[in-house]
């Protein structure tokens, strides 16, 4: 699957400007899927199978936006000025590189900090080489996600955007895995996540689930002094959500995915977040209500530029949600 990761982290794609990266999820799915079409938020929506005896309606949601910066201002010496795109550490952002959706490179600086005191969006600039507002190449309003290449250090892969191209390399994994299912199911890769969950959220109003899953990746606990104390490391599975601060997942879903591992001899974790949230929250409360779980990669460094996970884990990620969506689903 590295190939397939690679392309993915490394095809731009900041909340709200996702049409690359939903091209190069379409090109990697290619005929696996019965049907797929693109709805009104931008979400792509892949369905395979058909609901028979004992079927549900599944939605399987993993987002395809990326953290970056937008332009708010350009200085007549062709610096520009940036707010944040999603969640960004300004810390993690000094002397990186961004790629603008047009093509465009350039370097993050940083004023006005004094010493001992931490940096903000505001005190942050781009330089894209310009002397001047006219020579600028990017305007007011255009977004650029962080670049940086994948690098493979053989059981541990490292890379901006794992979060969430790496369950986006998953969910297509699992469905071009997915032989047979009784069960209808609508992989919804999902926009505009890092900025309120807005995708999932029209997404799955529109498959109106009968069950849903997130795949998304989740804090790890494993590196020195982590903090928050978490369970969660990397190489030990798939962790299996009980509750981040978006939603809390089914029991009744959590209890059969736990079983299904371990039917299977996949190994697993649990995992309780106590900050961030999933496409889950979204599925959840659509209509009436919906039973809601996820699957998580476990990640260190998550929204940084060099964020990595398990190759182990992300294979027995895909195990796990092609069992998943194998069997039919019992919550009684």
């Amino acid at each position: 699957m590295k190939s397939l990761i690679q392309k993915l982290v490394e095809t731009p794609g900041p909340s709200g400007f996702e049409y690359k990266i939903r091209d190069t999820v379409r090109e990697a799915i290619g005929d696996s899927a019965d049907e797929i079409r693109v709805d009104a938020l931008g979400n792509l929506i892949a369905i395979k199978g058909k609901k028979a005896a004992g079927g549900k309606r599944v939605m399987v949601s993993a987002h395809i936006d990326e953290i970056g910066l937008m332009v708010t201002h350009v200085e007549k010496d062709g610096f520009l000025r940036v707010t944040n795109v999603g969640g960004v550490n300004p810390l993690t952002c000094i002397g990186g590189r961004v790629l603008f959706m047009n093509g465009t490179r350039g370097v993050i600086g940083v004023s006005g900090v004094k010493a001992g005191s931490l940096p903000k969006i505001t005190d942050l600039f781009v330089d894209v080489g310009a002397v001047s507002r006219e020579d600028c190449p990017v305007k007011v309003g255009d977004v650029c996600g962080f670049e940086r290449p994948f690098l493979d250090l053989g059981k541990r892969l490292v890379a901006k955007s794992m979060d969430d191209r790496i369950a986006a390399a998953v969910a297509i994994e699992a469905l071009k895995r997915l032989e047979s299912t009784p069960n209808e199911v609508h992989f919804v890769f999902s926009t505009q996540e890092e900025v309120g969950i807005r995708g999932a959220t029209t997404a799955a109003y529109g498959v109106d689930p009968e069950v849903g899953f997130a795949v998304d990746v989740t804090l790890s606990g494993d590196t020195p002094d982590a903090m928050p104390r978490m369970e969660t490391a990397l190489g030990n599975g798939p962790a299996i959500k009980v509750r981040d601060a978006s939603f809390i997942a089914d029991p009744r879903l959590v209890d059969w995915m736990v079983r299904q591992a371990e039917a299977a001899g996949i190994p697993y974790q649990m995992e309780v977040l106590t900050a961030g949230g999933t496409d889950g929250r979204a599925i959840q409360l659509t209509r009436a209500g919906v039973p809601a779980g996820c699957v998580s990669i476990v990640c260190r460094y998550i929204h940084s530029p060099s964020e990595m996970v398990d190759a182990d884990d992300v294979e027995n990620s895909v195990r796990l949600l092609v069992k998943l969506l194998s069997e039919p689903i019992e919550l009684d």
